[in-house]
């Protein structure tokens, strides 16, 4: 019987080194190396997969004049938030890795995807849950295909022996850190497990057409589970993030080789699965009846969407010796560059104060054009006094306290007149080439937080 052979695998990148390492000669993370068994015994001869097509022998450069470019298909989903992140559809034979936290909703998005997939049979696996589970869910989500085929299983190999009998238009995999090949020995989950699994995913959908879609995990720093190079394999990369206290969940686009990366498809949780946000600046404003200090609207853009959403802030005198600085939903170096603005250019002194920022709704916001805003709404905290409920602004705010021009400033208008509010401040580099006469609300552009002050205050 042959001697059990191990090596140590870095998390991070997969790097393999015969021995254990503080540090990863590879990527440079440390205490990442973890020891895995890599064979116990003589390991079953890889033969040619059955999805397998041609000749792998007749291997042939082309001149880049040669290569024929064609429209890449997509097929459209039922689902438009899903097409709109995936960049207008699933494309066949590419490879979709969906990462997010325990709970958050990944395989009740994708069983509704499955159940609502109406171009051909589709096979979901799940190593995971039983099929009375799924079944469950399925019940619960309301829907019925008589084209989805459940499977229970996490041998890739009778994976893909059952693919082979469904002949499915789509493969979900719930999810790849439950799967085990039968050419590695290590246990499931492990980094060499992850990285031939996801080689053989990857290979199944480039021969045979299919698209892919692998839900994984991830870590509790926030980072998809497995080695880096997991990432680098697939071609569409969503995170599936949110709180699970709040009852919407935002599904951004990290990497896509068919699409942009900067789209956001938002949905709400209900008992009933995910429901789709059509018009998702109605709800992330907050309804209150009377005008509050510290709350201020802006006019943002996630992907090709534009977003009013709303910046809370609160400021009081600091009780402990060190000032408390808190943010949910944004960049808290952004914060407290802004607070050293304030209190450079303003003469506001927020050195003793606490200061507490929340971006409504629990969603992250990363357009610096809600500085404006977020600076309106700390200067009403601080002064006790309410904004007007029917005030929308956008800007980002330099280092010398000037408002910086932003971008696409005509969508953000065009969504703050629909939601009927009565002024919007813009910065002033912006007023060039508008035409007010289109808009029912009036629009000033401010060109100093001085400004801003004098004219709210």
């Amino acid at each position: 019987m042959a001697k059990t052979k191990t090596a140590f695998f870095c998390q991070e990148c997969g790097h393999e080194s015969p021995k254990w390492t503080g540090k990863c000669t590879s990527c440079g993370a440390w205490n990442s190396y973890v020891e895995e068994v890599v064979q116990r015994d003589e390991k079953p001869a890889r033969q040619q997969a059955v999805w397998d097509t041609g000749d792998k022998d007749q291997v042939k450069a082309f001149r880049l004049d040669d290569v024929i470019v064609e429209d890449l298909p997509r097929v459209i989903l039922n689902d438009t938030e899903l097409n709109r992140t995936l960049g207008g559809g699933l494309v066949p034979g590419s490879v979709t890795l969906v990462a997010g936290e325990p709970g958050i909703g990944k395989s009740t998005l994708f069983l509704q995807t499955a159940l609502d997939w109406r171009a051909g049979n589709v096979l979901y696996v799940s190593g995971e849950e039983s099929l009375a589970q799924i079944k469950m869910r399925a019940q619960r989500v309301g829907h019925a295909n008589e084209l989805l085929y459940l499977l229970s299983a996490t041998d890739t190999a009778a994976i893909f022996r059952e693919a082979q009998k469904v002949h499915p238009r789509l493969l979900i995999i719930d999810s790849i850190q439950t799967l085990e090949s039968p050419y590695v020995s290590s246990p499931a989950g492990s980094v060499s497990q992850v990285r031939e699994c996801a080689a053989e995913l990857n290979r199944f959908a480039k021969t045979s057409g299919i698209p892919v879609i692998i839900i994984g995990h991830i870590t509790k720093d926030g980072s998809i589970a497995g080695p880096k190079v997991l990432e680098h394999m697939v071609d569409t990369v969503l995170q599936f993030e949110g709180d699970r206290h709040y009852a919407y969940r935002m599904l951004r686009t990290l990497k896509n080789r068919f699409g942009s990366t900067s789209e956001l498809g938002i949905y709400e949780m209900a008992s009933g699965g995910m429901r789709v946000v059509s018009n998702p600046s109605e709800l992330l404003l907050a309804q209150h009846h009377e005008p509050l200090s510290g709350i201020a609207i802006a006019a943002t853009i996630e992907g090709m969407r534009p977003l009013i959403i709303e910046v809370q802030a609160l400021v009081t005198q600091a009780v402990y010796g060190t000032p408390q600085r808190t943010v949910s939903g944004m960049d808290l170096r952004r914060l407290q560059l802004l607070l050293a603005v304030l209190e450079k250019r303003g003469g506001f002194h927020f050195g003793m104060k606490d200061v507490f920022v929340n971006i409504a709704g629990g969603i992250k916001i990363e357009d610096p054009s809600i500085e404006l805003s977020l600076v309106c709404a700390l200067l009403s905290s601080y002064e006790d006094r309410a904004l007007p409920s029917n005030l929308c602004m956008v800007g980002e705010i330099g280092l010398s306290g000037e408002i910086r021009a932003v971008s696409r400033v005509e969508q953000r208008i065009a969504e703050a007149d629909k939601l009927g509010m009565d002024l919007m401040l813009i910065p002033a580099a912006n007023e060039k080439g508008l035409d007010l006469k289109h808009y029912r609300m009036a629009i000033k552009g401010v060109s100093k937080v001085e400004d801003v002050y004098r004219m709210i205050f």
